[in-house]
């Protein structure tokens, strides 16, 4: 096998990273490559689709708040320039390192002044709804200019406990359209558990709902209401969530054991490790005969 077909496995195991693990993952496959410098250029594409799609987050340069790195936030780059991303908190683009996870060169960027209003009134709205319902979450929230009534928030919350063997992730992005007087989203939900054994959750919930009558671009007022109809939505999926974890608990993990073995009777764990502590003493003593 070649180095660039051991990049491409190297690639795939990437993308299949679980919240946090990226690291972990990465310093895995220099195993398989044995080369640094080419692995750090043959996984660079996955590296950047992997942080597009997990909604990344980083410190805004100079500033002291995280944001989102996303193909929402992205606002330049092909062969000749270099990809930027833009924090419309701050009104900043920065230079993002998709290995270092590092933003540099950050700029002033000008936001759409016709949109601006109603974007910083759903940001804000957004970021209460965070302190409400998300640890540690970040929040970004877009906007289309151009005089498209078009904004996206964007939200993900991480949570990861190494010691106790689990991590999480949870993100959600709607995509608010006042000319369709619409808002469809999706919420991503990405669980790992791996203490003896390797579990994981990954779920995709797709979400669509139409504004209510009133509610326009130009009111700057609608913003907490639309976050309400979000938190509304995503609290019904929460409900579901936890009900199929307690099915799950009850009876899909359940069916998957054997709740007797293959002789019908139940096992008497005392006996077994007395039979087996007899046959260690038996090698033993005939280990000392022997010699």
């Amino acid at each position: 096998m070649d180095t660039s077909e051991r990049i491409q496995i190297a690639s795939s195991f990437l993308l299949q990273a679980p919240p946090g693990e990226i690291n972990d993952v990465l310093n895995d496959v220099r195993n398989i490559i044995s080369d640094d410098e080419a692995l750090q250029v043959g996984v660079k594409p996955a590296l950047r689709e992997y942080n597009l799609d997990q909604f990344i987050t980083v410190e805004a340069p100079g500033m002291n708040h995280q944001c989102i790195v996303s193909e929402a936030a992205r606002i330049s780059g092909n062969d000749e320039e270099e990809e930027r991303f833009v924090d419309p908190r701050s009104k900043t683009s920065f230079v993002f390192d998709h290995l270092g996870l590092e933003a540099s060169d950050p700029r002033p960027y000008e936001l759409d002044v016709e949109a601006e209003p109603l974007r910083s009134a759903l940001e804000a709205a957004t970021l209460a709804y965070l302190k409400a319902h998300f640890y540690d979450g970040v929040a970004s929230v877009f906007s289309k200019g151009d005089g498209v009534h078009e904004y996206t928030i964007q939200v993900v919350a991480n949570k990861y406990n190494p010691a106790n063997y689990w991590s999480g992730r949870w993100r959600s992005e709607y995509v608010i359209n006042f000319e369709k007087g619409k808002v469809t989203g999706k919420v991503l939900v990405n669980v790992h558990y791996y203490e003896q054994g390797n579990v994981q959750l990954t779920t995709t919930h797709d979400i669509s709902f139409n504004l209510p009558p009133g509610i326009t671009a130009g009111d700057n007022s609608a913003a907490p209401k639309i976050l309400a109809l979000i938190e509304d939505e995503e609290g019904k999926y929460q409900v579901s969530l936890n009900e199929t974890y307690q099915e799950m608990s009850e009876k899909t993990f359940k069916s998957l054991r054997r709740a007797l073995p293959m002789t019908r009777s139940k096992l008497d764990w005392d006996k077994i490790l007395g039979y087996k502590l007899g046959a260690e003493l038996s090698g033993s003593k005939e280990g000392y005969a022997a010699s």
